[in-house]
């Protein structure tokens, strides 16, 4: 924060209805699913007629606050700076052109939500655009949805495209398959909204932890992953550290209630450096935990004091971890021990995959598919499951685990035992 790298603000967030917390873009899961386009139609103000365009997310035209087309676009050009009536809603929002529209994908025509999508955030920044939130903490529609607040977001889907078919705004729907985000810890469908949290400016921490890779500084193992690492590194965007949680590393931010003044402090203020007020109340959200945990390496020798055990061990010599998480804790780890000792934090990553169950399942607590190691030492033997776990293993490749090549290694093992 003293150093500028960290800031409060306005963005679009990934947002779990069902954590009612905040998560980066590395803890959204995307999947391949079935869904629709709903083709609408947006009638011109002046009569003249209608800009159809296609959705996958109805509920959210009512908080659009303008549609777009590509300014190249030859069937629009002339169009652009006309007046469009929201369908439904009434409102009246401008027809834009922007260089994010796709002319070739659907009508080349697409409705821009700037409080609840990522790329109309943006194009709303551009365009000085209203932003609209219609979505509340639970993912249902809030206060700004009209007679559809109260409802779930299913719900309102299902409730607009009636309306849109009864009023004569919906020309057809196509089944179509996409890709959509879910929470890494429950599974829920993410919800982009404009939410007021803490970031971490990441340009000028990516691009010197992009370099340490290049120049052989930190090297991965197998070699491949090092795709990975650039892949994430270099389509980076700020990072949301706060969380909706009552679990964690409090933020030390205070909020004079007197004069709105932001204190972010070492050590708790008894007053407002601004008006003097004593009326401070800390921020109640915490800090995302891989963002303790991205300082690991220096901050568990002594760091920031120069002690003994920080002028031996750090940097390390070797990293080994799972290839799921490069990019919630290895690239962090890397960009933020560069940023505070101006070291890398380790010379090599050597990745491994994962042992999943028999049905390639990853082992989880929720799926109940977890082995325990001792139950299968005390029936097959310690040396049964170490060869299976080395026989079954190539360099960062995933393995399935089954009590049948526990025990086919504990007969191989009997017999080096009967040989021997």
């Amino acid at each position: 924060y003293e150093k500028g790298l960290i800031y409060r603000g306005k963005r679009i967030i990934n947002w779990c209805p069902h954590c009612r917390t905040s998560i980066s873009d590395a803890e959204v899961e995307f999947s391949e699913r079935d869904g629709y386009f709903w083709h609408v139609r947006y009638p011109f103000k002046d009569g003249s007629g209608y800009i159809e365009l296609a959705t996958t997310r109805p509920e959210t035209m009512l908080g659009d606050t303008a549609v777009a087309v590509h300014p190249d676009d030859e069937r629009y050009k002339a169009l652009v700076g006309k007046t469009l009536i929201l369908p439904l809603v009434g409102r009246e929002i401008p027809l834009i052109a922007d260089r994010y529209v796709e002319r070739d994908f659907g009508t080349g025509v697409v409705k821009i939500t700037p409080a609840h999508d990522p790329n109309d955030f943006e194009v709303g920044l551009r365009h000085n655009l209203e932003v609209i939130n219609v979505m509340d903490d639970s993912g249902s529609i809030n206060e700004n949805g009209g007679k559809y607040a109260g409802m779930t977001g299913l719900e309102a889907r299902k409730k607009i495209v009636e309306d849109l078919k009864e009023q004569g705004f919906l020309v057809k729907v196509e089944p179509i398959k996409h890709n959509v985000g879910s929470c890494y810890r429950c599974g829920t469908v993410v919800e982009p909204r404009v939410s007021t949290q803490w970031f971490v400016k990441m340009e000028p921490l990516a691009k010197p932890a992009l370099e340490a890779v290049r120049e052989g500084k930190v090297r991965f193992i197998p070699e491949r992953f090092t795709k990975i690492y650039y892949h994430w590194m270099e389509n980076i965007k700020d990072w949301c550290i706060s969380r909706q949680l009552w679990w964690g590393h409090r933020i030390p931010a205070w909020y004079c209630r007197d004069c709105g003044e932001i204190v972010v402090s070492r050590e708790t203020p008894h007053k407002c450096p601004k008006c003097g007020s004593a009326n401070l109340k800390q921020d109640e959200d915490t800090l995302d935990t891989w963002f303790s945990s991205a300082l690991w390496p220096f901050s568990t020798l002594g760091w920031p004091d120069e002690t003994p055990d920080f002028k031996y061990f750090y940097p390390t010599d070797t990293l080994v971890t799972g290839y799921d998480i490069i990019f919630f804790w290895v690239s962090r780890m890397i960009f933020s021990a560069i940023e505070q000792t101006g070291e890398v934090p380790f010379k090599t990553v050597l990745i491994h995959g994962l042992v999943r169950d028999e049905q390639g399942r990853k082992m989880s607590k929720s799926l109940g598919n977890g082995i325990d190691p001792l139950k299968i030492i005390g029936e097959y033997g310690a040396d049964a499951l170490r060869f299976m776990l080395a026989a079954g293993n190539s360099p960062g490749n995933d393995m399935r685990f089954s009590p049948d090549k526990v025990q086919a290694s504990r007969n191989f093992a009997n017999k080096i035992w009967n040989a021997s």
